[in-house]
């Protein structure tokens, strides 16, 4: 079976899951062509994929010129259905109703790629504009598309009972999510399908080193540097513990980049950090893996309704680390509080210097803590298991 996987701008910061789930699902038998909106900047992805992933991705933008003749050639009824679907979408001024209209052109190229690629269906990892396109070029005589929702529908724009509407199925990657999709469309399927870690590459170091008496209890974020992404409450949750427990030395590590760097610069700074809380940019897999065999603790104190199932939550576990962690989107379902991670209510910079200081003060317990994150990990998020599962959805529906 021939499958397109499109994901916008891949590859990108943020996308070495999809990687994995790709040669998942090839080892299941799926033949799968590589799909995405547009190409990223080069610096946009650390990994050692990026190349091959480049290599092996077809973009939809700039529209094919042809593509758009050629759907007419071929249905002129599904180009103005295409064209009746694109008006009906919400716009707030003339601006958005021709960008509207513009996606039918790239609709109309993935209609295009699919007849020569001989695609049997394609699997959208967005429930944004891409899922647009996808439904568009199912309507001018395109393949069948699914999706695949990695957060709220209000991160996802709008219109989203169109986008369902001529969708085999939509997964969600947590049970809240699934019951948004449930109240736009009940009669869909929506099942639960997380996002997935390679366990055998993910796993704790083989020598690994208790920690000194004395020596500083190392964290360390994985995330985009974005505000919805809660650094600066760990980094105040740091400095309340500096001031009432001066004798807790803390080192704190932030991977990632991007749009407020500049804001949590400041916040460490202003909070007298700067000696013991450090932004490492953007790193490769790879790096990433050796980052986290070297910490004591991972935590991720996001605040919003953006966060799903964190990859990077995940990935931690499987490396036998403690995870801090916000109450937001699916953590609640990845993590049983004080078994195998700790969750914290969002904003509450109390509650995360309490955390730290359990895990900081209490070895005992942070090596049973190690231990069940580990299990959980093997248990919940192995990769293969979850691809196995889309790759059943995208196989069984009517075929």
């Amino acid at each position: 079976m021939k499958v397109g996987y499109l994901v916008p701008e891949f590859p990108g910061q943020t996308h070495a899951f999809f990687w994995r789930e790709i040669r998942a699902l090839e080892e299941l038998g799926a033949e799968i062509r590589l799909i995405s909106t547009r190409k990223p900047p080069a610096d946009a992805c650390p990994h050692a994929f990026r190349e091959a992933a480049v290599a092996r991705t077809t973009y939809l933008f700039p529209p094919e010129p042809g593509a758009m003749a050629s759907a007419i050639a071929r249905s002129p009824q599904g180009v103005v259905r295409a064209l009746r679907y694109a008006a009906r979408l919400s716009a707030s001024g003339p601006r958005e109703v021709a960008k509207n209209l513009g996606l039918v052109a790239v609709a109309a190229t993935l209609r295009s790629l699919a007849a020569r690629a001989g695609l049997d269906h394609v699997h959208i990892h967005s429930c944004a504009n891409s899922a647009n396109i996808g439904a568009m070029a199912r309507l001018m005589g395109g393949p069948s598309y699914s999706l695949t929702l990695h957060g709220g529908l209000s991160v996802y724009g709008s219109d989203h009972a169109m986008k369902f509407a001529g969708a085999s199925f939509v997964s969600a990657v947590t049970r809240p999510l699934a019951a948004e999709i449930a109240a736009v469309a009940p009669a869909l399927r929506a099942p639960v399908i997380m996002m997935g870690v390679d366990t055998d590459e993910f796993r704790p170091p083989e020598h690994a080193a208790e920690r000194p008496v004395g020596a500083p209890f190392r964290i360390v974020s994985i995330a985009r540097l974005n505000m919805t992404k809660g650094h600066r409450f760990l980094l105040r949750a740091m400095a309340e513990l500096a001031a009432r427990a001066p004798q807790l030395a803390i080192e704190y590590r932030i991977v990632g980049e991007g749009p407020a760097r500049d804001q949590i610069a400041a916040e460490i700074a202003a909070l007298g950090l700067t000696a013991t809380a450090r932004l490492d940019g953007s790193k490769s897999e790879d790096e990433v893996r050796a980052i986290l065999g070297t910490a004591d603790a991972l935590a991720l104190t996001s605040v919003g309704q953006g966060e799903a199932a964190p990859v990077a939550v995940m990935e931690a576990m499987a490396m036998g680390l403690p995870v801090i962690v916000s109450r937001i989107g699916g953590t609640p379902d990845m993590i049983v509080d004080r078994v195998d991670g700790l969750l914290v209510p969002q904003e509450d910079v109390g509650a995360i210097a309490g955390a730290i200081e359990f895990l900081a003060t209490d070895p005992a317990a942070a090596a049973a803590m190690r231990q069940a994150a580990r299990q959980a990990a093997i248990a919940r998020f192995d990769y293969r298991a979850n691809a196995a599962k889309l790759w059943h959805e995208i196989t069984s529906d009517g075929r």
